[in-house]
């Protein structure tokens, strides 16, 4: 442990968060299979966290009360260092406060906390925003975990699936320069399984804004009999998305969220953004996913 990252352990399991951006950087099994993408060359990152947007904004400008400010996408949170509130043993808490610096990019008072629970069979994250200011605060909040995929060493990603708990038949959005399509698409996934190919992300994210199911199942065919697997869960998000690049990178984003990039066309308040949470004076909102591992 330094002061930049924290291992915490339970049975077999071991997960290690960085304090730059509060976020997963490794999590491991009894046997040493790692499931989180590594950050190689193709994508930088592990798993960052989304805020105060999910997705991006037009022309990257957040306007507020006259007032416009720079906001790329997903926001400043993943770039930011979070102080340790708790670490140590099987959990680890981190926050971020706003500052002169975040209210150079984003005009609102707010407290966000991650933190980071292990048990013998997965890992709970809990991610809550604190509205510390005295206006209402607007915010999205998501995860972006990247896995290994395959998550076997040798093994194939056209083996893999994702099995969702119920059937989602609805339709799916997409994303043009960044923007949420005004057109909603045909749902890619057949009764409750959707294959998984690199030709599904020629179009960026698949994005479900209308989930029926609260987790989804990774896995190599049926689960077991094809090695590692995990299954990520979530309360309190309300989309989700699934990403990749599509040029042969090793890893797949299962992404809880709530909110995403601006619809194509939306030129308004930031407050009038759809997707938003709105968070009164002294409230909070805690979203949360887990995700359990096996072999």
């Amino acid at each position: 442990m330094t002061d930049d990252t924290c291992t915490i352990r339970s049975g077999g399991l071991t997960a290690t968060v960085n304090a730059h951006g509060a976020e997963l950087c490794s999590l491991r099994n009894g046997a040493g299979v790692e499931f989180v993408w590594q950050a190689g060359p193709a994508w930088p990152r592990h798993a960052p966290l989304l805020f105060p947007i999910v997705g991006r904004l037009a022309n990257d400008e957040l306007r507020h009360r006259g007032r416009t400010y720079r906001m790329t996408q997903h926001g400043f949170a993943r770039d930011s260092r979070f102080a340790w509130v708790e670490r140590g043993g099987d959990r680890c808490t981190l926050a971020l406060d706003d500052s002169a610096a975040t209210r150079a990019l984003y005009p609102f008072a707010f407290r966000l906390v991650a933190s980071y629970t292990l048990d013998e069979a997965g890992l709970d994250v809990a991610l809550t925003i604190v509205n510390t200011g005295a206006e209402n605060l607007p915010a999205s909040l998501g995860g972006h975990p990247a896995f290994n995929w395959p998550l076997s060493p040798g093994g194939s990603k056209q083996d893999y699936a994702l099995t969702f708990a119920s059937e989602e038949t609805s339709p799916v959005r997409r994303l043009d320069g960044g923007l949420l399509r005004a057109a909603a698409e045909p749902s890619p996934v057949a009764g409750t399984v959707l294959p998984l190919s690199e030709s599904l992300f020629a179009e960026d994210a698949v994005i479900f804004t209308a989930s029926n199911s609260n987790s989804v199942r990774y896995a190599a065919g049926q689960g077991a009999s094809g090695g590692p697997w995990l299954e990520l869960s979530w309360r309190g998000f309300r989309e989700l998305g699934i990403w990749s690049k599509p040029s042969g990178a090793a890893f797949l984003c299962i992404e809880p969220w709530r909110g995403y990039a601006s619809p194509a066309g939306f030129d308004g308040e930031f407050s009038d953004k759809p997707g938003l949470m709105h968070v009164a004076p002294g409230a909070h909102e805690q979203l949360s996913y887990r995700i359990k591992i096996g072999s």
